[in-house]
């Protein structure tokens, strides 16, 4: 049915159904886009319906409206199974965007392409030293006020922030851990020694996140990432142009850092009272 005005009407079955609440999307958004401009159809809804009903369906349909629509990330966890709330911290982890996944990448794939063309009876110390940073780094952009974009809504939000951090850390963790353990792959000639950098990886994010509860968000993943470079710079001073590996990646050092991660893991457990975004920040 069809008039000069709008063009054509709902028809009738559908606004019984729209007065019993029982339209559903997408004839539902229609119906209602048109019935702002049409006289006549809520003439015959307001015939066909009850006026409580009728405010029952705006209130739904305001509702539906409402509600923010997950992206491709916050769908797959939610098929995924983790609860809904928990989704959207994640989905919101600034280090989990394209944008610095695909930084990693590139990062990554240029160190294998320079591993991958050096001797392989060493070790590609390139990878092994930057592999445990990119971690790190994705923890120190996924927290904290200046750096993550829903800050303020966390700081309000009712979970403290030792969750909070930790449920982006594993999330961190997980995407930048996955990335290295596929590059890794990619040097199949250096064997189990190009997952050197596995240990220290978890030890210097171990102990970045506890100091985080003393420095902040920032400064401790930057002191942390420093003392490794620093760390390397002196093993690499003291082999003296040998061709073995570097210390941290030698067997004792791969028992330092497993300590090390042990004992910053304790800490951080010990210290989880410390971080409480409803004060602004860590104390």
């Amino acid at each position: 049915m069809t008039n000069a005005t709008t063009g054509w009407h709902v028809p009738e079955e559908d606004l019984r159904a729209y007065a019993r609440g029982e339209l559903e999307p997408p004839m539902l958004w229609s119906a209602d886009t048109h019935l702002t401009a049409c006289a006549h159809c809520r003439a015959v809804l307001a015939a066909a319906g009850d006026p409580v009903g009728l405010d029952a369906g705006w209130e739904r349909l305001d509702a539906e409206l409402d509600v923010p629509r997950p992206g491709l990330l916050e769908s797959l966890l939610l098929r995924l199974g983790v609860a809904d709330h928990t989704a959207r911290l994640l989905a919101a982890t600034p280090a989990l965007r394209g944008a610095w996944l695909g930084a990693v990448v590139a990062v990554l794939l240029l160190t294998v392409a320079v591993a991958a063309g050096q001797d392989t009876t060493g070790s590609p110390t390139l990878f092994l030293a930057l592999a445990p940073l990119l971690p790190l780094a994705g923890v120190a952009l996924s927290y904290g006020p200046g750096l993550d974009p829903t800050h303020e809504m966390a700081v309000v939000a009712p979970m403290h922030g030792f969750r909070l951090l930790m449920i982006r850390t594993v999330a961190v963790l997980g995407a930048g851990l996955g990335l290295n353990l596929l590059a890794t792959l990619a040097l199949p000639g250096y064997g189990l020694r190009a997952l050197a950098w596995l240990l220290p990886a978890l030890a210097l994010t171990a102990t970045a996140l506890a100091l985080t509860a003393r420095l902040g968000p920032l400064p401790a993943p930057l002191l942390v990432g420093g003392g490794w470079v620093a760390l390397l710079l002196t093993a690499h001073a003291e082999r003296a142009g040998g061709d073995g590996p570097l210390a941290p990646f030698t067997a004792a050092g791969q028992g330092v850092s497993a300590a090390v991660a042990v004992v910053a893991a304790v800490l951080l457990v010990l210290l989880r009272d410390r971080f409480d975004l409803g004060r602004g920040d860590v104390t």
